[in-house]
């Protein structure tokens, strides 16, 4: 069971004062995050490609090459690259270099992105979102498979033979899907035999578990060991010392970006009554004292078949410092919790079959 984090890298307004930090100096507090998650013991850390004025991170490979050289252990993975405006042949490039300075712990997580201004910004029409994804990803597996490629399509200059470099550590380098809950990407993800990650912000997690069923069948029709492959949550969070502190700091930046984005897409107002209920044990928010979001973490595990759990925090803007402890708590705390809850139940499992 790997745990770790993803972030945004949001740079929205400070609730209570109103004050925007610089990108630059986002930046800098995001590979700081990084730094602790690894030395706390978390497995994996992603970072969020955006273009957009309120997050500071548009290229993440930069972002994790970065952190990549103060680190040991960690895996260091995008979350996600919009695969569907990016170029495959960079997009492979930068993070072949990211696991070349890390020395094999990149992974690329792609995705068709939920923001679409990286598409007028390239050049693409959103009219081809989906024929965009299908022919890049079809370009990104064939050049991690091979170190010459020839290759055509609809969208982007042909390639005749052409190597491309550098060539990364692993082999193959790992390439994840990133879905919000569409079919459609989950059982191309399985007939790929690719690792999926489900992004579960709202609703009640356990609705998800139909979906990890279709992925696993979608992969062992096509032939895929389902022993072999991942299933990621992507899931806002935070972690304080007493579950109320942890819920009163979370909550306002929360409903702040919330109700951004609410009104840009059409939602409802974002409420404390939906904040709260969604910090049930049933609800889609990690948010507590350790022990309450180690109990979720195991839960998820149990009932929707998770095997990496990726707390997302912070949600808008909100104090380095508490962000800080977070991670701290989640990798001292949280972390050892979940695995060992989870390691007892597997072998009870096994013992059961």
């Amino acid at each position: 069971m790997e745990i770790g984090i993803s972030t945004f890298v949001e740079t929205t307004p400070d609730v209570k004062t109103g004050e925007v930090i610089s990108h630059a100096q986002r930046i800098r507090e995001v590979v700081e995050e990084i730094v602790l998650a690894d030395e706390v013991g978390l497995d994996v850390f992603g970072v969020g490609e955006h273009h957009r004025k309120d997050y500071a991170a548009s290229s993440p490979a930069v972002v994790l090459a970065a952190a990549a050289l103060q680190t040991k252990r960690i895996r260091l993975t995008s979350a996600v690259t919009v695969l569907s405006s990016a170029d495959p042949v960079r997009v492979f490039q930068d993070f072949a270099t990211v696991d070349a300075i890390s020395n094999g712990r990149a992974e690329i997580m792609a995705g068709r992105g939920s923001f679409i201004e990286s598409f007028p910004l390239f050049g693409y029409d959103l009219n081809d979102y989906n024929e965009l994804f299908e022919e890049k990803l079809e370009l990104l597996l064939k050049i991690r498979e091979s170190e010459k490629v020839t290759w055509r399509g609809g969208h982007r200059p042909a390639i005749q033979n052409l190597g491309v470099y550098p060539r990364p550590v692993q082999n193959p380098l790992p390439v994840w899907i990133g879905s919000g809950g569409n079919s459609e990407s989950v059982v191309r993800a399985g007939l790929l035999g690719l690792p999926l990650v489900l992004a579960i912000i709202g609703g009640r997690p356990i609705q998800f578990e139909p979906l990890v069923r279709l992925y696993k069948k979608a992969a062992a029709r096509a032939g895929h060991d389902v022993s072999k492959l991942s299933v990621a949550s992507h899931s806002h969070g935070f972690i304080a010392e007493n579950t109320e502190v942890a819920a009163d700091k979370f909550f306002p930046s929360t409903q702040q970006a919330m109700n951004v984005l609410g009104r840009e897409r059409g939602w409802g107002p974002y409420t404390r009554a939906t904040f709260d209920a969604a910090r049930s044990l049933e609800g889609a928010l990690y948010v507590g004292d350790p022990q309450t979001v180690a109990d979720k973490i195991i839960y998820l595990r149990k009932n929707v078949g998770i095997t990496r759990f990726m707390l997302h925090v912070p949600v808008g803007t909100m104090p380095h410092e508490d962000v800080m402890r977070a991670i701290e708590l989640l990798g001292k705390e949280v972390a050892p919790k979940v695995r060992e809850e989870v390691s007892r139940w597997e072998k009870e499992s096994e013992g059961k079959e």
